[in-house]
């Protein structure tokens, strides 16, 4: 293969990843990248599309405690909380409640900082980085860094939510990794027009919108991010594979710019529409 470009299962809780622990799901990436290098030819390369884990459960992690002033509904204080308890010591929080004309919530809230609605009880979660492990599995093959590249996606609404609960921004961004093995490298800018190269070619960030619908499958990514690495990295009649071929867009991206293709998938369903998106569409000979 001359290029390897593919996006793995990202351990976010997807139904075809749901019962993976991080630990099954770290093997696995880590040994389809291993075997990637025999079959990479001298001077190829191996891109894979990623994002970071948002939502990774650490239960050593102390809990964030979010005083939200701005959302408040109740403008019973803290401090008034406090002196009200300190003349009335015998009260629990239903009585100085009462007291204060305010819910028993909203004290418990006001005097331990945490919000009693939802994920109370949950192990706190954090955003873990996950390019650095990458590059690590990578390199343990015998591949090098070479580039990476930033997506700049439509943002994932679901994650709106963090809008009014804390500072994390929502998800509208991934990345492309891009690793060499070491050989011979050709170089030729003639596959990309000059106005390609001054806009995406040489640039660091993509702005690519995201696939419209998810319908028949559920984490499918639009034909011109495959489009693009194969350009770059590939020349025509060279052989371009995805071990998670998916739906099968990086196949068509393959057959579109005129190089050939090898896909795999474990999920019979996605295998099957690969194929029957690939079989209509003409393919390299």
């Amino acid at each position: 293969m001359a290029l390897s470009f593919w996006s793995p299962p990202y351990c976010v809780g997807k139904s075809y990843e749901k019962t993976w622990s991080f630990e099954e799901w770290s093997t696995l990436l880590s040994e389809v990248i291993a075997r990637h290098f025999p079959v990479i030819v001298p001077g190829g390369f191996l891109a894979i599309n990623i994002a970071d884990i948002l939502t990774f459960p650490d239960p050593s992690m102390p809990r964030i405690q979010a005083d939200n002033v701005a959302t408040k509904r109740q403008r019973v204080t803290r401090q008034q909380i406090l002196a009200a308890a300190a003349a009335h010591p015998d009260y629990n929080r239903y009585q100085l409640a009462a007291l204060l004309g305010c819910s028993e919530q909203t004290i418990q809230r006001r005097t331990e900082h945490n919000n009693v609605r939802g994920g109370k009880y949950q192990v706190q979660r954090k955003v873990k980085l996950v390019g650095g492990l990458v590059q690590e599995w990578a390199e343990a093959a015998g591949f090098y860094m070479y580039d990476r590249r930033v997506w700049v996606k439509d943002p994932c609404w679901v994650n709106s939510r963090w809008h009014s609960l804390s500072y994390r921004s929502v998800d509208e961004f991934e990345y492309v990794y891009v690793f060499w093995k070491p050989g011979i490298t050709t170089v030729d800018r003639a596959r990309l027009k000059r106005q390609e190269w001054a806009d995406w070619g040489s640039r660091a960030v993509w702005s690519i919108p995201s696939v419209r619908s998810n319908d028949d499958h559920e984490a499918q990514f639009p034909i011109e991010l495959p489009r693009r690495v194969i350009r770059l990295f590939s020349a025509p009649g060279e052989l371009v594979l995805d071990p998670f071929v998916g739906s099968g867009t990086t196949a068509l991206a393959a057959i579109e710019q005129r190089r050939h293709y090898l896909g795999f998938d474990l999920e019979p369903d996605y295998a099957a529409l690969a194929s029957r998106r690939t079989t209509h569409t003409p393919a390299l000979i």
